[in-house]
């Protein structure tokens, strides 16, 4: 380059800034390439983080969901247990239940007078009461452990609806209230201890919360549907407890110090409601107004409508099969003392001649030199026996199939089978007198008479 070209000044300054502008573009850029290796080299380090983190958590969720599993087993237990537990103490309770109703049913059959009558029948409607109490009990637990189905038939509404003003209106009428019914001849296809017991509580909670009026159990037919209601003049239910009222352990307000506040009870009907009404897949809806009452509506299938047994005819039949079961022979395998003596008299009143074991030992003792013509035994016995494994070995001594009959309080479906493999009929306690009776009657007239089985 010629020396005159460099001494031009501002050609000078503008290739210095040129050359100024490069270098600092480099190093810019230098720069540049220099931040991203620090910002790799930090993500990289977020991400260890965040996969480390997430590490611990899916572990901490492994372990909580090994726990969570744990409890749910030990619930489960829990709930099988407390099955247990009740099905034990409800077959304790209902032995003396069951020797009850045979008794009372022995003393309708020497009880003349018309008051008596009406007395024992009051006193076998408590204690059937009583019996589906203590069986809802038991039903409700199986009904959380998830292993009861309910047993669905024909149910005559005007049935359960005359049960239930017998057993309510002297409630009622203490309280100064009016039990009032409005049924149509219907049937719906129902688990009738179920339905009974869900309108039993509907029932009783409007008698507890209505002081002065009325409550009504109504029926009517809405296309294939019956709907069952029960409304009352009570207190009504305020606005923010209407989505609380089917929860355990909710109670209504009542007065303080009235009667119905010394007998409210736990909270438990409606709780056991909405389980047996979503057990037996119906729906039930609730309409109220503070201060004006409430109406609970039950939705039902129609079915069509079965006749009720019990009528004079059907009672005209019962007493004319007991006058058949004169001089029966019948083999009574029972334990438990007052069920034995109970249906050892019930027994004797209907003509039979019975002989009563408590074991299996002692039932085969009683084949020497005397045949039976029917078996009633129950099914658990002392140190372990079983009704139907001495219903088989009494058979098998004989030489022949004798008609027998378990009776047990025990609802297990073993119970069922095995009394199937015996051939014999089965019966829960506690159970009614009249339809034993009938069944003893049909069982010994489809056999040969005792006469030629001697």
């Amino acid at each position: 380059m010629s020396q005159h070209k460099i001494d031009d000044v501002d050609r000078l300054q503008r290739i210095n800034e040129a050359l100024i502008h490069r270098v600092e573009r480099a190093m810019d850029q230098q720069h540049n390439a220099f931040s991203l290796f620090q910002t790799a080299i930090s993500l990289e380090g977020q991400v260890r983080q965040r996969t480390d983190e997430l590490s611990a958590t899916l572990r901490r969720l492994e372990i909580s969901n090994i726990e969570l599993a744990r409890q749910k087993e030990i619930s489960e237990k829990a709930n099988l247990s407390k099955t247990r537990f009740l099905a034990a103490a409800s077959h304790d309770v209902l032995q003396p239940l069951h020797a009850a109703q045979l008794v009372v049913s022995t003393l309708a059959d020497i009880q003349d007078s018309d008051q008596g009558q009406r007395l024992i029948g009051q006193v076998e409607r408590s204690l059937d009461t009583m019996h589906e109490l203590l069986q809802t009990l038991l039903d409700i637990s199986r009904l959380d452990a998830g292993v009861v189905v309910p047993n669905f038939e024909s149910v005559s509404l005007r049935s359960v609806v005359s049960s239930l003003l017998s057993d309510f209106r002297p409630i009622a009428e203490e309280k100064g209230i009016e039990l009032r019914s409005r049924t149509q001849d219907l049937a719906v296809w129902s688990d009738r201890r179920m339905l009974r017991r869900v309108l039993q509580n509907l029932v009783s909670n409007s008698i507890r919360y209505t002081s002065e009026g009325s409550v009504l159990i109504g029926t009517r037919k809405r296309g294939e549907k019956v709907v069952i209601e029960v409304i009352d003049t009570g207190v009504g239910i305020p606005p923010d407890q209407e989505e609380h009222v089917f929860e355990e352990f909710h109670r209504g307000a009542v007065a303080k110090g009235s009667e119905e506040s010394m007998n409210a009870g736990l909270g438990l009907g409606l709780a056991i409601v909405k389980r047996l009404v979503s057990a037996m897949k119906h729906s039930l809806t609730l309409t109220t107004q503070e201060g004006r009452g409430t109406r609970m509506s039950l939705t039902a299938p129609l079915a069509a409508r079965r006749e009720e047994v019990d009528h004079p005819k059907a009672k005209n039949r019962l007493i004319q099969a007991s006058s058949q079961l004169s001089g029966a022979r019948v083999l009574l395998i029972e334990n438990e003392p007052t069920v034995s003596e109970a249906m050892s008299g019930l027994l004797v009143s209907w003509g039979c001649s019975p002989r009563i074991s408590g074991t299996k030992t002692q039932a085969l003792r009683q084949l020497e030199g005397w045949s039976p013509d029917l078996i009633i035994a129950d099914q658990h016995l002392d140190y372990g026996g079983l009704g139907t494994d001495t219903i088989r070995e009494v058979c098998t001594r004989s030489g022949r199939k004798i008609p027998a009959i378990v009776i047990t309080a025990d609802p297990a479906d073993a119970v069922v089978t095995s009394s199937e493999e015996v051939g014999a009929e089965l019966m829960h306690k506690p159970i009614k007198p009249a339809q034993l009776r009938a069944l003893m009657h049909h069982m010994l007239a489809n056999q040969e008479s005792p006469s030629a089985q001697a």
